[in-house]
């Protein structure tokens, strides 16, 4: 029996993604040949890359007028990217989480940052609401979701400057208006494939304007003009992505996994809730993470987390364990993670109240 991943990421990935990235490392399209080991400028490999490009653009209802790129280098080389590219003097940042802290570092080094809001007061278990964003930055920098803490921003901002998003961990969960941001990236290791390969959707109109020369690796338009092939690209997580994008599509698409991923999310919360041992880490609904759902013992309870995390794995729930920086617990449901998972952990969850 497979075991129930709760892991934040690298996380579950759809069974149809682990089966056919399996064929492909066998028999890559019948070549006889491994995908591990094929050119990525074979004609076989560039029809993955222009068919992940496609589903991309179908399944996120992109304009025409974005790139979608495949690098390498994570998120977090996007953290100095983005300003490289796109900050002439000064940008804005939300503060929500720890990536979103890391992101707005990187970004002091190519100008002025101006912080609109954080949630770092309160150990990042709200969303700031309230805050203005200057009109001369030169963009707006958001995380949608943030893994550790457990919240999420649901809106698609209507924006004066670029709107720019980190959807790491929540890209295809929901449905997002593309159009209203300049640019979103993400790392893949959460909803799309396994770790290697970072997303990129930019809005071609918003670079060549900053002053300053970009090293060739550094800049967008060299990735846009060799479309994603001006190195070698991270080839097998690629692939992987693929057919992941390919399982998207059969099921439904974005709507439906936003419609699982609410509904997983909602029998969750109202377990939490219910239960007398658990009490929820974010106290205001709308801004609950639906991907990466935190909690913790109730007051009197506190005694028993090593042991319920004991339970669940005894129960073959893995990467229930909350954070190291915050501790408590984290169930992440991601698209790939059936709610038959979600219904044995609110079953566990109360033959632990039943036993206390």
């Amino acid at each position: 029996m497979k075991k129930h991943n709760f892991f934040a990421g690298p996380s579950i990935l759809p069974q149809f993604t682990i089966d056919e990235t399996i064929k492909g490392i066998q028999d890559f399209d019948g070549t006889g040949l491994s995908v591990l080991e094929i050119s990525h400028r074979s004609k076989q490999f560039i029809a993955v890359v222009d068919e992940a490009k496609s589903l991309f653009k179908e399944l996120l209802n992109i304009p025409d007028n974005y790139s979608v790129l495949f690098l390498g280098g994570g998120a977090s080389t996007q953290f100095l990217m983005l300003p490289f590219n796109l900050m002439n003097k000064k940008a804005a940042y939300l503060n929500t989480g720890a990536w979103a802290a890391k992101a707005l570092k990187e970004a002091k080094y190519f100008g002025e940052v101006v912080e609109v809001a954080s949630s770092k007061d309160k150990l990042y278990n709200y969303i700031p609401k309230g805050y203005s964003v200057p009109e001369d930055a030169d963009y707006f920098h958001i995380t949608t979701n943030n893994t550790i803490y457990g919240t999420e921003i649901f809106e698609d901002f209507d924006c004066k400057v670029p709107l720019v998003a980190d959807m790491s961990s929540d890209i295809f969960s929901r449905t997002i208006d593309v159009s209203k941001y300049a640019m979103i990236y993400g790392g893949a290791q959460k909803n799309l494939a396994p770790s290697g390969v970072t997303f990129v959707i930019i809005r071609n109109d918003i670079l060549g304007h900053v002053e300053r020369p970009i090293p060739t690796m550094m800049n967008y338009q060299t990735h846009i003009d060799s479309e994603s092939m001006f190195n070698t690209p991270p080839v097998l997580p690629i692939f992987s992505a693929l057919q992941t994008l390919r399982w998207l599509k059969a099921q439904g698409g974005v709507e439906a996994m936003e419609k699982r991923n609410i509904e997983k999310a909602n029998f969750l919360y109202d377990e939490i809730k219910r239960n007398k041992c658990f009490q929820p880490t974010i106290k205001d609904t709308t801004d609950r993470s639906r991907m990466n759902i935190c909690f913790i013992m109730n007051d009197g309870y506190e005694a028993f987390e090593k042991e319920f995390l004991d339970l669940a794995g005894e129960n073959d729930m893995m990467g229930l364990k909350g954070h190291r920086s915050v501790g408590g617990f984290r169930a992440s449901t991601y698209n790939a993670l059936p709610k038959e998972s979600v219904e044995a952990l609110v079953a566990l969850m109360k033959e632990f109240e039943a036993k206390h």
